[in-house]
Formats: structure tokens, C-alpha cells, sequence
């Protein structure tokens, strides 16, 4: 297989080249690293790289290593305590703060073998769906280098869509793993919330979870099992799964009752006709596959959910920032950070700890209703996103009124927070091109805790419409 094809493969082929002895970690750390070279400067995917460290960690992986993924490069979003590397939150506030232990998500991917070469870009704090934070440069998209890679995962879309790295850490609070698989062609899965342990920071989190991106739906079956369970402390957790999902990702789904709706649940959003035509071929697809396909108008247009979202949100992201000021030694200033970053932290400080206890419990009630109401269905088919990829610099955290961007960013991913809100599953999948040339994400709902089913339908509609061989004419160029 040639060198430039090798970081486009699964990564438990590479794995297995590793225990083969066909190829050796180091060999494959060393690919990683050449490309992260030659490409990253156009990119700007990476925060930080270490090839000394990740050559050295290399060479003492051998073809007997039982690891399942003993060997293989990956890319650690830089919001995640990684053990002897500097964690910035993509903020100026944390400065070059280098954790003590590693985070949960962490700890598991190394266990399993993975070799870290280097941390990815994201906006501060992981507020925007773009990557375009003050302190380093924004990332952009290997389709289209005008274009956003999405965010808050934009530095590992980037990093995996141009065969930087075969396979990137991601984490989701709002759409930002699915996001970013929706403009650079890739697999991305928000587990049900409590299915990924945030530990050892939180005992939960009402938003986010971590995960991966991808290319294909096996990988991310074979990496829930490695990032999922019970960790000793959690306040929340998802029942355990009845088999590995490496293991029920191979069977056919059987014959499912699909709701299709493209109904925004943001007010004012309006979907680009390329995405109503992705998920119009996407239903007929599976109508041919056997499925029963319905077409549903859910009520989750409510402007009061959206309303309840953002201030939840908004507070979530202010305890980051709040967290940074506590790791600096001082409290946070508006000097410190982007126009949108203070907005949200200044908005969130007018709240009352009682107001946001009452506006959390309102909202899962809302989405109590929401969950019932899909109830009768398997899957749940929506667009990935209403818009096409922006153009870098669309949404600008520094703009005289910043909330702009906040607003524009709900207009242009309205399909996604609204599964952090229910807690519910769902697998954004590259099964369309834009007229643009840029890759269309259709994203698939799933009922709670039913992740299995999601892999399984994601899985035969890659079957059905491979796109693993589809990559951006950039990533050729090395």
C-alpha cells in the first residue's frame, strides 16, 4: 500500500499491520508526522506536536503488543487534560498551564494502544461551530481552504479529512463533533449523554460528551467500546450495551420506522436547498433498503427550547471560562478573551443559581415531550447542517455586537444542539456532495441508549454508498 494511502485507512487495519509486522508504529508515527508538516501550515489543525515524544512512546510498541490499537497516531482536541502537554481551551486566560494526569477519554485511547502526536485547534472555549480562536490561527477546511472545517472539532476534522492523522479525539456540546464530520466528509457519533465518563473532572455534564471522528461507521463502533462505561464517581451513566458494538455494528438493522423532518428547530434558519435534496436522496435510499420512511414535523421549533438551550449553554461555557480564571490565579477580563467569550460569560453572570437550576429542569422537561413524541420512531433522518461550509471569517467572535456570531452560529447548525438538550444518540454520516464540491452530512437520531441501531443503519447505508475513497485534492499534495 503507498505511504500517502496508508492514514486514509481504518485504523484497525493499521493496527493490524502493526501486529503483522508489516509496518511498525514508528513507521507509522513518522508518516504522521511528514504530513502534519508538509500540510499543517496551510491547514493550521494542530495547536501543538511532539514527534520527539511520539517517536519515542513508537519505538517501544511491538508486533506483540495486545493492544487493539497498539501503534496507531491520533490527535487529542486541546480542551482535554493530556498528561505533560500544555491544555489552552483555545484561550488566551489558561496560558501554557501543562495538566498533571490525563482525562478519562484520555487515559482510554492510550490504554488501547493509540500513540498521541500532537493536540488539535478549536475556537475558545468551544463555543462557535467554526475554528477561529484569538490565540491561534483559525483552522480551515482541506475541501476548501476559504472554508470552515466546522468546529468546535474543526483542528481534528481538518487533521482527519487531509490524512494528517487516520483518526482524532472530538468532544460535542452543541453539534461540535458532528459538525465538523458534516464539512469535512466524515463519520461522527454523539453517544447518549452519560455513555462517555467526563471524568476526572465532573461527576456529569447536561451537554457534553466526547467521541471520535472517523472515516468509517465500524470505526466508531470499535471506539465506543473503547471510550464507553461506567467510570468510579460518575453521577450519570447510560445502561451498558447488550454486546460490544464492534459486534452488533455487523448485523443488518432489520426493517426500521424512519421519520424524516426538515423543519429547523431554530427559529429563522433557513435550509439550503443542496441539504433538503441530501436528505430527499437519503430517504429514497433507504425506502429501497426496505425501510418504512414517514415524513414528521416534530415540535421542536418551540422558540422557548432554543431560548432554554442557549442559557444553558451559555452557563456551561462560562464555568470553562470561570474554570480557566481559577487554573490562571485570577478572575477572568474582558482583555483576556474574544468579544463573543465575554458576552457569554457576562450574560451568564446575570443569571441567578437559582434561574439556572429552574432553566435546566424546564428544558429537559421540553425534552421529556420531545423524546415522546419521536418515541414511534426507529431513526430519526434531519439535514447535518442548513448551510454550506462558511467562509472563514463568516462568523467573527469580535464583531461590535459578538452575539451575532452566536445567533449566526444556531442558523447555521439548527439540527444539532437540540440532541444535546434530549441526551439522545445521533451519527452525522458523509453520504452527499455539494454542487460545491464539499462533502453533505445527513445526520440520523436515535432513540435513548440506542447507539447500536444508529451504527448498524449508519453501516448499511455505507455499504450501500461507499465514500471512504473520497478525500480533498490537498490531501494528495505530499
Amino acid at each position: 500500500m503507498p505511504d500517502d494511502e496508508l492514514l486514509f485507512r481504518p485504523v484497525g487495519e493499521l493496527a493490524a499491520l502493526v501486529r503483522s509486522a508489516e509496518l511498525s508504529s514508528a513507521e507509522l508515527v513518522e508518516l504522521s508526522l511528514r504530513r502534519i508538516e508538509a500540510l499543517d501550515p496551510q491547514l493550521h489543525a494542530f495547536i501543538d506536536v511532539d514527534g520527539e515524544r511520539a517517536l519515542a512512546q513508537a519505538a517501544q510498541i511491538g508486533a506483540d503488543d495486545p493492544r487493539p490499537f497498539a501503534g496507531v497516531p491520533i490527535a487529542i482536541k486541546n480542551n482535554r487534560a493530556l498528561a505533560g502537554w500544555r491544555l489552552t481551551m483555545g484561550c488566551d486566560l489558561m496560558g501554557d498551564w501543562i495538566p498533571p494526569v490525563d482525562h478519562n477519554v484520555v487515559r482510554r485511547l492510550k490504554g488501547a494502544g493509540f500513540v498521541v502526536v500532537g493536540t488539535t485547534n478549536l475556537p475558545e472555549y468551544g463555543i462557535q461551530p467554526v475554528t477561529e480562536p484569538r490565540r491561534f490561527p483559525a483552522t480551515r477546511n482541506p475541501w476548501d481552504l476559504e472554508r470552515t472545517p466546522g468546529g468546535s472539532s474543526g483542528g481534528s476534522g481538518a487533521a482527519v479529512a487531509a490524512g494528517l492523522v487516520p483518526i482524532a479525539h472530538a468532544n460535542d456540546g452543541g453539534g461540535s463533533t458532528r459538525i465538523p464530520a458534516a464539512c469535512c466528509g466524515l463519520v461522527g457519533l454523539k453517544a447518549h449523554r452519560g455513555r462517555v465518563s467526563v471524568a476526572p473532572d465532573l461527576g456529569d455534564h447536561p451537554l457534553v460528551i466526547d467521541g471520535v471522528l472517523t472515516r468509517t461507521v465500524a470505526e466508531t463502533a470499535q471506539l465506543l467500546d473503547v471510550l464507553e462505561g461506567y467510570e468510579l464517581g460518575d453521577a450519570t451513566w447510560a445502561p451498558a450495551p447488550a454486546e460490544p458494538y464492534a459486534t452488533a455494528v455487523q448485523r443488518e438493522p432489520g426493517v426500521l420506522r424512519i421519520g424524516v423532518a426538515v423543519n429547523s428547530p431554530v427559529s429563522g434558519a433557513t435550509v439550503d436547498p443542496q441539504h433538503l435534496r441530501a436528505v430527499a436522496d437519503t430517504a429514497q435510499l433507504l425506502a429501497g433498503l426496505g425501510h418504512e420512511i414517514v415524513e414528521i414535523t416534530p415540535g421542536w421549533d418551540d422558540p422557548a427550547l432554543a431560548r432554554l438551550f442557549y442559557a444553558s449553554f451559555m452557563n456551561a461555557s462560562a464555568m470553562g471560562i470561570q474554570v480557566s480564571g481559577m487554573i490562571a490565579g485570577r478572575e477572568p477580563r474582558q482583555e483576556d478573551m474574544q468579544g463573543l467569550s465575554w458576552a457569554v460569560y457576562e450574560q451568564a453572570q446575570k443569571l441567578s443559581a437559582l434561574q439556572i437550576s429552574a432553566i435546566n429542569a424546564r428544558l429537559q422537561a421540553i425534552m421529556r415531550a420531545l423524546i415522546i413524541e419521536l418515541d414511534p420512531y426507529d431513526v430519526v433522518l434531519t439535514p447535518g447542517l442548513a448551510q454550506r461550509p462558511l467562509a472563514i471569517g463568516t462568523l467573527d467572535a469580535d464583531a461590535e455586537n459578538p452575539m451575532d456570531a452566536f445567533t449566526g452560529g444556531g442558523h447555521f447548525t439548527p439540527f444539532t444542539a437540540v440532541l444535546n438538550a434530549s441526551g439522545q444518540p445521533a451519527l452525522m454520516l458523509p453520504l452527499h456532495h455539494g454542487d460545491d464540491g464539499l462533502p453533505i452530512g445527513v445526520q440520523l437520531i436515535g432513540r435513548p441508549a440506542r447507539e447500536d441501531v444508529l451504527l448498524q443503519l449508519g453501516a448499511q447505508l455505507e455499504r450501500a454508498r461507499p465514500w471512504i475513497d473520497r478525500r480533498p485534492e490537498l490531501a494528495a499534495a505530499v
